[in-house]
């Protein structure tokens, strides 16, 4: 890790992580508990990526996410007690119960909202840098999306406007080396997928996604880029998922076990929360009680979001028809 980040920022991004790594893992508790409708896609072990880059944003840039969303909406600043009513399906989450865990938006943060299709996301950020330029705005548009979804025409015809207009946009790939169940390597010809942004003439950018100022650094080169007038860049976060696809995906996968025991323990190993962790106690960037302490504060503050949901009425059913468009 690299020691040029000052200590306000690296508390900073500190604070996200951990405030979404604990957000994720009660959200898995309560989910294998029965307690949440649907399915949960959980960001544990992918931290370093969102924040990295909403740490190098405005608060009036837009980002826009994936099935995988959890963690992008915390890391631009969103409200947790909103998120885990919308995870039980209650009136007062953010799409007031009806979108669930893979939808949830706030465009008061810039947040356009998370897309349950693979590689949907990515127009609409298109769209919006192409706003931003309309406007005469610096304002920058960030779409996050997976390995898996590089293979979709979205991706390649977004990149190709993207580049023409040289719109703000950046574009992440979180490659955690998976497409669901189906390893990287078996779905594309290519080692790196950052090495697709040649054919588009822009700056591919390959960078340790669990290493949370190498992320936020590269992040704010592109931003700066684009805020200039640049264009866009694509960006490469290589990372890992701590957990599944999904959570309970072993039901219906009959306990199959689809990655090897040396993968999952690199993942354990890269984890960007313990690596940053580790970083700021070797350096005495901050003492270990004010970190204790954060953490106190964040667990606290995530049971009472679950508190918040749990008392939150349900949807009315005459509300069914509001706020859908098709």
């Amino acid at each position: 890790m690299e020691n040029s980040v000052p200590i306000e920022k690296i508390l900073d991004i500190y604070t996200r992580i951990l405030r979404i790594r604990r957000f994720e893992e009660k959200v898995g508790q309560l989910f294998a508990q029965g307690q949440l409708p649907g399915f949960v896609h959980l960001y544990i072990g992918e931290e370093a990526v969102g924040v990295g880059v909403c740490a190098a944003l405005r608060d009036d840039d837009y980002i826009i996410s994936t099935h995988r969303g959890h963690g992008h909406v915390i890391a631009k600043g969103g409200d947790i007690n909103r998120m885990m009513a919308e995870l039980f399906g209650k009136a007062t989450g953010y799409c007031k119960g009806k979108g669930g865990s893979m939808h949830i938006a706030d465009f008061q943060i810039g947040m356009l909202g998370a897309c349950g299709t693979v590689g949907g996301g990515i127009p609409v950020a298109v769209g919006a840098g192409l706003s931003a330029q309309y406007r005469g705005t610096d304002q920058v548009s960030v779409t996050f999306f997976g390995d898996g979804a590089s293979n979709e025409g979205s991706f390649h015809e977004s990149l190709n406007l993207a580049s023409a207009m040289k719109l703000p946009v950046i574009f992440v790939c979180e490659n955690n080396q998976y497409g669901e169940f189906t390893p990287a390597e078996k779905a594309m010809n290519i080692k790196n997928i950052a090495d697709r942004a040649i054919a588009y003439g822009i700056p591919g950018s390959i960078v340790d996604g669990t290493d949370p100022s190498a992320m936020y650094q590269v992040a704010a080169e592109a931003v700066a880029r684009a805020r200039q007038g640049g264009g866009p860049t694509l960006i490469e976060a290589k990372t890992h998922r701590k957990g599944g696809h999904a959570e309970g995906e072993k039901a219906f996968l009959g306990g199959q076990e689809y990655r090897s025991a040396e993968e999952q323990e690199m993942a354990q190993q890269k984890d960007p929360l313990l690596r940053l962790h580790n970083h700021i106690v070797e350096r005495n960037l901050i003492t270990t009680e004010v970190l204790e302490q954060l953490d106190q504060e964040i667990t606290q503050a995530v049971v009472k979001a679950v508190e918040f949901a749990r008392s939150s009425p349900d949807p009315a059913v005459e509300s069914i028809y509001e706020d859908m468009w098709a």
